[in-house]
């Protein structure tokens, strides 16, 4: 199997994202690939994808990744359903951090037990 096809779900994902200025080389055996992600969160996905796929210290890849946005660590819609306490478990593990997400967006949001779908909420570096 080529190192290329091994990472082809990689690819797919940073599609997927919609990753910018990306490129994809191939030298010998290892697969290079490089470009902006829109936020941290979506660089520590495709980090994570790399890593299932290659182990933690792959050697038969090398990505540069970039973020665009490093002034929040997503941007996030708010989907049917969701809560913050939801959003919070997603984004950091941890339900409670709900707090630090509705501080981030007091601009939009009044109780953080009223969230709409469609609402994009900043989802802040912690």
């Amino acid at each position: 199997m080529s190192v290329k096809a091994k990472y082809q779900p990689v690819l797919d994902l940073g599609e997927k994202l919609n990753i910018q200025d990306g490129d994809v080389s191939v030298e010998g055996d290892v697969l290079k690939i490089k470009g902006t992600a829109n936020t941290q969160y979506e660089k520590n996905v495709l980090w994570d994808k790399i890593k299932e796929i290659g182990g933690e210290m792959p050697s038969d890849i090398k990505a540069n990744i970039k973020v665009a946005d490093e002034s929040v660590y997503h941007r996030h819609v708010v989907q049917k359903g969701e809560t913050l306490g939801k959003i919070a478990k997603h984004y950091y593990g941890d339900a409670m951090k709900y707090k630090e997400i509705f501080a981030a967006n007091t601009d939009k949001l009044k109780n953080p037990d009223l969230i709409h779908p469609d609402q994009e909420l900043v989802i802040p570096n912690l």
